[in-house]
């Protein structure tokens, strides 16, 4: 059974930093595409960033990018999410996943993940 646990969520101020983790269950992470989505209030769930199995291969949607930045460490079973510049529009609760095919790339689409954390909550405020 495989299991991801979220940490590092909470309240920070506008400008602030945070620096989530995912801790991962089972011999394979190194040959999972990692990614980090996120869901605000009323909104529906959107994908943030996105890592492939070694960490070559990274993605960012624009409205993190250049703030945000996505990192995995294999030996730890570990994928973070550094986040610089936070702004109140990141408030939303943030949600690591793990793709078990197509590793070698990133995965941008949220069918494509198998594996879900029970996610952390994020709030920004101004």
């Amino acid at each position: 059974q495989v299991q991801l646990v979220e940490s590092g969520g909470g309240l920070v101020q506008a400008g602030g930093s945070l620096r989530l983790s995912c801790a991962a269950s089972g011999r394979t992470f190194s040959s999972w595409a990692m990614g980090w989505f996120r869901q605000a209030p009323g909104k529906e769930r959107e994908f943030v960033a996105g890592i492939s199995w070694r960490g070559g291969t990274t993605y960012t949607v624009d409205s993190v990018k250049g703030r945000f930045t996505i990192s995995r460490d294999n030996a730890k079973n570990t994928v973070y999410l550094q986040m610089n510049s936070l702004k109140p529009e990141d408030t939303a609760v943030y949600y690591c996943a793990a793709a078990r095919t197509g590793g070698w790339a990133v995965r941008l689409v949220e069918n494509e993940y198998d594996y879900w954390g029970q996610g952390t909550q994020v709030t920004v405020s101004s």
